[in-house]
């Protein structure tokens, strides 16, 4: 299957659909690890892909090198989602998602924030690079 811009869309829209399902059940205020155990469930009862805690390897110089990073979901092998629940994203949190990305070698990450009111106004962000640009619509 090739993949295109409208498929990440869809996949995005899937992906922030399940995230909105676990915030309407719990609210804010939780730890990170109890929105990542119920979003790991709705992405299950929704039939969409993941590996949770993967570990992203660094490739250098013709070798694999393990820095301890850990890619909170890999969704369908394409899109990168890091989970937080805190007051504010800050640009550390940017930065390693970007870097997740990269070294992944996909085209779009989501930042999800559960410590918000409202998670798709306020606690959603879609992160894309030059990988999506060159994609087909």
């Amino acid at each position: 299957m090739e993949i295109t811009k409208s498929y990440l869309k869809d996949l995005t829209y899937k992906i922030n659909g399940a995230a909105i399902e676990v915030h309407k059940h719990l609210g804010p205020g939780l730890l990170e690890s109890v929105y990542h155990k119920c979003l790991k469930t709705e992405l299950s009862l929704r039939n969409i892909k993941y590996e949770s805690e993967m570990i992203v390897p660094i490739h250098y110089k013709g070798l694999f090198l393990d820095a301890e990073l850990r890619c909170d979901l890999f969704i369908e092998n394409i899109v990168a989602v890091e989970l937080k629940a805190v007051e504010k994203i800050l640009p550390i949190h940017e930065a390693q998602l970007l870097t997740y990305m990269k070294l992944l070698n996909v085209p779009l990450g989501v930042m999800l924030n559960f410590n918000v009111t409202h998670l798709y106004t306020e606690g959603q962000k879609t992160y894309v690079n030059e990988l999506f640009r060159n994609l087909k619509e």
